[in-house]
This record gives C-alpha cells, sequence and structure tokens, in this order.
C-alpha cells in the first residue's frame, strides 16, 4: 500500500476535525518553528515504541518533517506496525510555512534556544548533532598567532562554537595588517593583537570563551600555554616557533595543526606523532633542518597575496575542528599545497621518520633547545 499524501491545508483542516498531527524531527530543527497544534515526538522515538504515543492503530495520524521525506518513511513504518490510518504532509514544515499556515515556537529556555538557533546548522548534520556540538563547546584549542593564519582559523573556530580559544601572540595592530588579519580594524591599531582579536570573538559569538594571552612563546611558557587545550593550531610566522611548538606537542600528546604561506603559495598539514608515535610524522620528520634565512624570508621580507592566509587559515579551522570532533580523514601524514596563481592543490604523502630526534618511537624527549640559535635568526 502506497502511503497517501496531503497538503499543509488539507493536514491543517483535518487537523482541525480531530486528526493528530505529529512533528518528528529533532527537538534543534524545531527550535525555529513547528506547525502548531502538532505533537513533537522525534521520528526515532515514535519508530522505537509507536504504542507508547498513538495507543489507537485505527487514529487518524498525520505526520511532518522539514520536506516530506521523512514523515513519508515513519509513515510507511508505523502502516508496517498496524497502523491503518496514517499520512504524509507534502512539503514538510517548509511547505507549511511558505503556504502562510501559522507556526509556534517551542518554549526554551533562553539558552539552550540560543544554542538550538546558532548551531542549527551544525545540529542538522547527522555526523554533528547535538552530541557533537556539545562536544565542541567543551573543547579547547590553543591558537598560537593572531595574525594572517590566526585570523581566519580563530574566526570559524568561534563561529562554530568552540567552546574556550586561547590566543597567544605578543604584537600589536599595525596598518600593514590589515591587508589580511581580518581579526583587526582601523579602530584596533595600536591595540594588542590578542585583545583586538577578544573584542572581535566575542562579539561574533559569545558563548565562546576567548582567554587573550599577550605573550612571546616560549620554552619557559610553552608548556603551560599548552595545558589543558585539546589541539593546537600554528599560525606563527617563524621557523623557531615552529619547531619549539611541534617539540611541545609531541611532548604533551597533542595533535598540531600546521600551516604557511609565502607569496602566492602555503601549505597546510597535521602533525599527530605525540599520540601515534611511528605512525603519524611531527614538523621535523618533514624540515629535519631549517632552510637558510635568506630562502625563507617572512612575509614582511617576501610580501604575501592578501587572501591567501585565509585559504590556509580555514584549512586549519577545518583539520581543528575535525580533530575534535573525530570527523574523516586528517591530513595527518600529508601535506596539502595550494598555488594560488595557478588555483591548484598537490599533496605530499610525508612519512614518519625512524630516527626523528624527538617522534622517534621509544626515544625519551631530549629536551627543549635554543630554538633561535638551531634556525639561525631571532624568535
Amino acid at each position: 500500500m502506497s502511503i497517501p499524501l496531503t497538503t499543509p491545508q488539507q493536514a491543517r483542516e483535518r487537523q482541525r476535525q480531530g486528526a493528530l498531527l505529529i512533528d518528528i524531527r529533532e527537538p534543534h530543527e524545531r527550535a525555529s518553528g513547528q506547525a502548531e497544534g502538532a505533537l513533537a515526538i522525534a521520528r526515532a522515538e515514535l519508530e522505537a515504541d509507536p504504542g507508547r504515543h498513538l495507543p489507537d492503530t485505527d487514529a487518524e495520524v498525520l505526520l511532518i518533517c522539514q520536506a516530506g521525506k521523512r514523515s513519508l518513511a515513519a509513515a510507511e513504518a508505523l502502516h508496517a506496525a498496524g497502523y491503518r490510518n496514517v499520512a504524509s504532509v507534502e512539503g514538510g514544515t517548509t511547505r507549511w510555512a511558505a503556504d502562510g499556515l501559522p507556526l509556534v515556537r517551542p518554549q526554551l529556555e533562553p539558552d539552550e534556544a540560543d544554542f538550538l538557533e546558532r548551531y542549527s546548522r551544525h545540529l542538522r548534520l547527522p555526523e554533528v548533532g547535538v552530541e557533537g556540538q556539545r562536544r565542541l563547546e567543551g573543547s579547547r584549542v590553543l591558537v598560537v598567532g593572531a595574525g594572517g593564519l590566526g585570523s581566519p582559523a580563530a574566526f570559524y573556530l568561534a563561529a562554530a562554537g568552540v567552546g574556550h580559544l586561547r590566543l597567544v601572540d605578543d604584537d600589536v595592530v599595525d596598518r600593514s595588517n590589515l591587508q589580511r588579519q581580518i581579526l583587526h580594524v582601523e579602530d584596533t591599531i595600536g591595540v594588542r593583537k590578542v585583545e583586538s582579536a577578544r573584542q572581535r570573538l566575542s562579539a561574533l559569538n559569545p558563548r565562546v570563551e576567548i582567554e587573550a594571552v599577550s605573550e612571546r612563546v616560549s620554552s619557559a611558557n610553552v608548556e603551560a600555554l599548552l595545558e589543558g587545550v585539546d589541539v593546537v593550531l600554528d599560525g606563527s610566522d617563524n621557523f623557531p616557533l615552529r619547531y619549539l611548538l611541534n617539540d611541545a606537542c609531541v611532548k604533551l600528546g597533542k595533535p598540531l595543526v600546521y600551516g604557511a604561506v609565502q607569496r602566492f603559495v602555503g601549505q597546510a598539514s597535521v602533525f599527530d606523532a605525540g599520540r601515534a608515535r611511528g605512525q603519524c610524522p611531527c614538523y621535523r620528520c618533514l624540515f629535519p633542518e631549517p632552510p637558510p634565512p635568506e630562502f625563507a624570508p617572512n612575509c614582511a621580507e617576501a610580501g604575501v597575496f592578501g587572501v591567501l592566509p585565509g585559504i590556509v587559515g580555514l584549512l586549519q579551522a577545518t583539520e581543528a575542528i575535525k580533530l575534535l570532533l573525530g570527523l574523516g580523514e586528517p591530513l595527518a601524514g600529508r601535506l596539502l599545497q595550494f598555488d594560488a596563481l595557478a588555483m591548484r592543490f598537490r599533496e605530499v604523502k610525508l612519512a614518519p621518520d625512524p630516527d626523528c630526534p624527538v617522534c622517534a618511537p621509544g626515544r625519551p624527549f631530549p629536551g627543549y633547545i635554543d630554538y633561535a640559535r638551531f634556525c639561525g635568526t631571532a624568535i
């Protein structure tokens, strides 16, 4: 038997005549509005024990979802369970609203309502859902650098609902930063970057706790900065700091999301050797020795295409969120390179170095070194 379909207008009229209209969407979907008079019973709950909710198998039941597909499937399940008078509302709540029929909003606590509305598009992803979003809210990420890479990365981490962002940068906003460091604006020139960033991120998402640390990262404070965080995002622009972060992440077992840009090219990867020794490489496996300073000029010396840090920073934010949620395949063991002029991505496989002085299996941590001397530059 095929399930009867009814338009929202017809469903509204049949509802007035005593039919039961049931909204089978999840609570977060109903937060933005549900058909007036509809009972709220999530599909899985209804299908698991229909008799508890619908003791009369002869009752007229109309099921409604967002667009009509799930309600049709649920109606088929109820029919198979012995319900003889079940129909599905075509077009779901979307068409109900488009037809001008009345909607109501469930009564929720302000914090719950904010959560469901703010993250509604995440919550509709089965891979995230309410559980995943709550997991993001309980996560902590260290973002080193509030400049070209840290700006877009922190923006999207905050927007995604990562509960605690620890931003570390000892610099102040300069007008030359504004071409690419989108966290900052004209009015914050001369302000500490972490404070400028805190203002913008808090305005974007007040649910996120922003910890602004205006310090230079060093061997003396790096472990304190990594304490309690789940992921470290490297938005630095110099080799000594990259090596220091790598070594600390290996020692403390923190995944490191790496990014770098120069002129028109950028690259990103995930170094997770601290949690997977012998399986994932670390930064030193990729760069056992730093390049001579003359071959690695910074942005101030070589220049950088303004949108490039945005692209790489967003890749880093993507990887950080995937790591926090345990989704997909991270960039661990892969270096993703991007050429903005050619608009081309290229992937390079990375293998762990069995003789790496920092992450080789069974090798004790060698201790922090003078990274500025190691790289031949000032940090």
